[in-house]
């Protein structure tokens, strides 16, 4: 029986897999710049952590995860996603005890989440995040957004819309809370069973359900904004005037409450507004989360992040049509003319590999034709021929493929002559 891929996961072939590189080193660069560094978390976590961390109430944790038990009967789970994770490692290897702070991390990995299979959405998806740990401050939840921004901008991506709401404080939340049990309650028997059991435990869960999203008391609820604090309301206040000054647009949406429950104070979405996207246009969403550290065990530590999914950035590259700037260059393939030159074809092309050049040969035993047929498929720069007289003599023959001339140099000059050539071209 021929055995597929599971539902729900893709293989990235050669020619796509170049793209997600792209896209990774592209990612990286910018944190680097932005002194973000990386960190490399488990796969699988304790199911508490996520159960704590995401909240119980929330589709991820009840529907979604990936969940099992080890050899021990300790309950598992494959990470839905990535702040939870850094949060945890933040407390557990102290992060907050470092002299500076925010603790600036960045990831980049496969989650886990199941789910419907759909155009952007998988049940294993790769995510690009990042996470600055340990301060309260608009200015940082404004590079935060601006930080994702600019992944996208150094893409060549258009259209693109930052949408930025507050969820608040303790307190601001509590009284919404209130407000949205009140509302939802007379007509509570019209939704779906998971937002009857939330109307208590979690109202604010109502509003991000995909089963009642377009039911009308869904638009007509009570706006967390009409709930903020002074204090609250001051740092949404702070955030927009940063953002302000550093000339980054965006759009007020007091709907916005994205699907986990660690979030307070700021949160954000990146959509794309590209008509050939599709219907799911969130690219990427992050906000505050003041709390998540002290619920996992550590000392209060203010937090800000957010995460963006690969898949949905080449989908939205695709939609607009941008081509990545992938190079796929062949420096040297090497020709030879005769089985007896086999080894020596071999020791030529590891000596160009080790010398910085990307480098090929034959292995399929083709004539000499069909070996240069190969070459100019590949689109090699420089052919190099090596026969069995050459060999005799201790030389071959190098043929810039650009220009049509070649000459015979002798083998100790190989690489010499490469770097020449190559030099030569760049300069011309």
């Amino acid at each position: 029986m021929k055995i597929q891929i599971p539902r729900g996961t893709v293989d990235i072939m050669p020619g796509e897999s170049e793209k997600w590189q792209y896209v990774e080193h592209v990612a990286q660069e910018i944190f680097k710049r932005a002194r973000y560094s990386e960190i490399r978390t488990p796969i699988f976590e304790h199911t508490e952590l996520f159960q704590k961390g995401v909240g119980d109430t929330t589709d991820i944790v009840t529907k979604e995860m990936y969940t099992f038990n080890d050899r021990k009967e300790r309950s598992m789970t494959l990470r839905p996603e990535g702040t939870a994770s850094v949060a945890r490692a933040y407390v557990e290897h102290k992060l907050f005890g470092q002299v500076n702070q925010p603790a600036k991390l960045f990831y980049c990995g496969p989650m886990f989440r199941y789910e419907r299979p759909q155009k952007g959405r998988q049940r294993q998806f790769v995510q690009i995040g990042a996470e600055a740990i340990g301060v309260q401050d608009p200015a940082v939840d404004a590079e935060m957004m601006a930080l994702a921004l600019s992944i996208y901008q150094e893409l060549c991506l258009k259209e693109i819309k930052l949408v930025i709401n507050s969820l608040g404080d303790k307190t601001s939340r509590l009284a919404h809370r209130e407000a949205l049990i009140a509302h939802f309650k007379p007509s509570i028997h019209e939704f779906c069973s998971d937002c009857q059991t939330r109307l208590e435990k979690n109202p604010l869960r109502i509003l991000d359900c995909k089963v009642d999203h377009a039911h009308p008391l869904i638009a007509t609820a009570p706006s967390i904004i009409d709930f903020l604090t002074d204090e609250s309301l001051d740092y949404y206040t702070q955030v927009k005037r940063h953002l302000d000054v550093i000339e980054v647009p965006y759009v007020e949406d007091a709907t916005m409450v994205r699907g986990l429950d660690y979030y307070n104070h700021t949160t954000f979405e990146i959509m794309s507004e590209s008509k050939g996207f599709g219907a799911i246009t969130t690219l990427c969403g992050g906000g505050r989360y003041n709390g998540l550290v002290e619920e996992l065990g550590g000392p209060a530590s203010p937090g800000v992040g957010f995460a963006m999914s690969i898949e949905r950035l080449l989908a939205a590259l695709a939609a607009e049509e941008i081509t990545l700037p992938i190079a796929n260059h062949l420096d040297v393939f090497v020709v030879g003319v005769g089985e007896a030159v086999s080894p020596i074809t071999l020791k030529l092309t590891l000596a160009a590999r080790k010398a910085g050049f990307t480098a090929e040969r034959d292995y399929l035993s083709k004539k000499v034709k069909g070996q240069f047929k190969t070459a100019d498929r590949e689109n090699a720069r420089f052919v190099v021929v090596v026969g069995e007289e050459e060999l005799a003599e201790g030389l071959i023959v190098i043929k810039d493929m650009t220009t049509g001339t070649q000459e015979k140099i002798a083998m100790s000059d190989y690489i010499a002559t490469l770097q020449k050539k190559q030099h030569e071209g760049e300069t011309n």
